[in-house]
């Protein structure tokens, strides 16, 4: 079963000016990313506008992330797995998305805590019991802000007990959550990987024995995440906290309006191969002229 660690980067998914998507775009920031020695790629999730992507768009975009992955790993002889958003409010969607993602070659499933239907504990339990019967490593993503539905660690723990989950993308912003989490289910199951889904809080969460991040602000800086991350993994808190303070002002900018907007806006704004992103789907709109300020400044004082 894969294990996962380090710097994972939640790709946005470029647009063309006419909301059309741009491919190309997406493969040259797929080879910047494994290039900049990101550990894994996670397009179509948040970040990549999946629920305003048609499923033709989110096919093409699987098949390029896997043939750009399995391409660099045989020049590189580095295996960099390839983690496809799969989830849905829709238990047989989401196991028709893990069903397609596992077929056209993905390593790993992201699946999200059903949203809007407000499950109870039990119905959370069985639609990720259903989901991992798919046979594909299975990342749970718990993001109460988004779905309206927090998942507690008695009820993650019980579902990381099921076939296939490999651990939890934590975006509940609750460090104390977090705690109980690694307490209670990591330090029985060491390979359950317990992952932060906010920037800022990836030093504090691998200082309390966390795995790594699944990360907005290595679009726009991969490199930097890395060094951050594998810093903090390997025991020198020392320059893992240089970084994490350098890149401070950005963790707080990169949200500043909204993801993938704010995002989406510093990459357009810094330019260059890798950093293509360009527009985004309504209801999603431009990020406002003060974002904008914020933004440029922060990665000006950065040094982004």
């Amino acid at each position: 079963m894969i294990r996962l660690r380090g710097a994972i980067t939640a790709m946005v998914t470029p647009m063309n000016s006419d909301g059309s998507v741009d491919y190309e775009g997406f493969r040259g920031n797929v080879i910047f990313q494994l290039e900049s020695g990101i550990d894994v790629i996670a397009p179509l999730g948040t970040t990549g506008e999946t629920p305003c992507l048609e499923e033709d768009e989110e096919d093409k975009l699987i098949r390029i992330a896997v043939e750009e992955a399995r391409k660099y790993s045989e020049k590189s002889g580095r295996k960099v797995p390839v983690m496809i958003g799969t989830g849905s409010n829709n238990t047989k969607d989401a196991v028709r998305y893990t069903s397609r993602a596992k077929a056209l070659g993905a390593d790993v499933a992201l699946v999200v805590t059903p949203y809007y239907n407000k499950p109870s504990d039990e119905g959370v339990f069985r639609h990720f019991e259903a989901v991992s019967k798919v046979g594909i490593p299975v990342l749970v993503y718990n993001i109460q802000g988004r779905t309206g539905k927090n998942i507690p660690t008695p009820l993650l723990k019980k579902i990381a007990s099921l076939p296939n989950i490999i651990g939890v993308k934590e975006a509940s912003g609750n460090i104390d959550q977090m705690m109980h989490v690694i307490k209670e289910i990591k330090l029985e199951k060491p390979d359950f990987a317990v992952l932060s889904g906010d920037d800022s809080l990836t030093l504090p969460l691998i200082a309390l024995g966390g795995d790594g991040v699944v990360s907005v602000v290595s679009n726009i800086a991969p490199s930097l995440i890395v060094d951050m991350v594998h810093s903090a993994l390997d025991g020198n808190l020392a320059e893992a906290r240089r970084i994490h303070y350098r890149l401070m002002p950005f963790f707080r900018a990169a949200f500043i309006d909204g993801n993938p907007t704010s995002i989406k806006y510093a990459m357009n704004f810094k330019g260059g191969a890798g950093l293509v992103a360009g527009a985004v789907r309504l209801p999603l709109v431009e990020v406002h002229d003060e974002a904008k300020k914020i933004i440029e400044s922060a990665l000006k004082e950065c040094g982004i």
